[in-house]
């Protein structure tokens, strides 16, 4: 951890300056110095070990992306070979069966 240079003293001072209490304005000034002595600060060797994470990371979602991408590409062709059956199905059914089938059913004059 990195301490925070702070001049509590100072600090109470302006605080009591500006019309504070003395007592109000030391114990203000011993808070905010214990809260900024356990204060974490960013390094750059901190951020590198951040960014080489973020890298990881992005190269393992690309990686995700693109078998999802392979696998959606196989499903549709499947569907796709899938309709294609149906319909070809459907026409056969519309062009020969059914005119077929009128032919015996209705009545000629």
């Amino acid at each position: 951890m990195n301490a925070v240079p702070f001049a509590m003293l100072k600090f109470a001072r302006k605080l009591e300056a500006s019309g504070m209490a003395p007592g109000t304005a030391a114990g203000t000034a011993e808070a905010l110095a214990e809260a900024m002595s356990g204060a974490e600060l960013a390094t750059r060797s901190g951020l590198a070990g951040v960014q080489g994470d973020i890298e990881g990371l992005r190269t393992e979602f690309k990686r995700d992306i693109d078998g999802l991408r392979t696998e959606l590409k196989a499903d549709m062709a499947i569907l796709s070979r899938d309709l294609i059956i149906q319909l070809r199905g459907m026409m056969v059914i519309g062009f020969g069966v059914v005119p077929g089938a009128m032919r015996y059913l209705l009545v000629h004059p």
